[in-house]
Formats: C-alpha cells, structure tokens, sequence
C-alpha cells in the first residue's frame, strides 16, 4: 500500500491538494509574514496554492485573517505575491 501524502486546504480557493504543491505562509514567533519553502519554519501556518488568483481570493474572503485570527494589512499581501511567484 503507497504510502498517502498529507493533504492541505487552500485558505483562497478552499481546495484540497498534496502539501508539497501549495505555498506555506507562515505567522513567525516574531510576527512577521514570510513564505516557508521547507514547510519546517516555526511558527502558525497557513496553505495556498501557488498563484495570484488564490492570494487574490485569500484577500478578497479574509482565508489569512482567518487562519492566523489577526488583521492583516494590504501590503503583506502585496508582499506575498512577489514572494509566491519566486
């Protein structure tokens, strides 16, 4: 029997996919935003997949406010964009 690959929710489109294909952002001990590539960072964590279209959505119905239980500004969202697209 494979062994299952764990599964998460995006915060945007509400899909669920393989961990390893969507973008961990992640509330660091510090709380600052920043996206995790390794999946390890310490700190609360949130899923998306890896396009504008999901962040847009994750903006538009509050996915990360929602997540993290915090407000949070329209510039970290701008700066997750650029982050995601790397």
């Amino acid at each position: 029997m494979p062994k299952r690959l764990p599964e998460r929710k995006c915060v945007g489109c509400g899909a669920l996919k393989p961990k390893n294909e969507l973008a961990r952002i992640v509330l660091s001990p510090e709380g600052e935003f920043i996206v995790d590539p390794t999946g390890k960072a310490p700190g609360r964590g949130a899923y998306i997949c890896r396009n504008k279209d999901c962040l847009r959505r994750a903006e538009k119905n509050r996915g990360l406010e929602k997540s993290f239980r915090r407000s949070i500004s329209h510039l970290v969202y701008e700066k997750l964009g650029r982050l995601i697209d790397e």
